[in-house]
């Protein structure tokens, strides 16, 4: 990976690690704390990286902007990211989070 691939994987890892237990973000939200308002995918992708390796990032709390699991592939099994997801007291029905606007983290407002 490229030097500027990993400074800007670390820049989001670091804010994704100060959402808190029980909330839940979106790659959008991420990316418009960063300045990169388009960079929802940008996001994604350092999630899926992260899962790659022990970095200890809380890549189950970040889903899309509807509150739905997309990323719920990538971890080790379909199910996982739901059970973390529980295991910190959120609800999710049908691969969504349930009162998504309740437990929503929006970086730019609460950092």
């Amino acid at each position: 990976m490229k030097k500027e691939a990993n400074d800007i994987y670390d820049a989001i890892y670091q804010l994704v690690r100060l959402c808190p237990k029980g909330r839940v973000t979106s790659y959008g939200a991420i990316a418009a704390a960063l300045g990169a308002k388009s960079g929802a995918r940008l996001v994604g992708y350092a999630m899926n990286n992260c899962n790659k390796a022990d970095l200890n990032v809380p890549a189950h709390r970040v889903v899309n902007r509807n509150g739905m699991l997309t990323g719920k592939h990538h971890f080790r099994t379909p199910s996982q990211m739901q059970e973390l997801l529980e295991a910190e007291g959120i609800r999710v029905e049908n691969d969504t989070v349930v009162e998504f606007e309740t437990v929503f983290w929006n970086p730019s407002k609460e950092i």
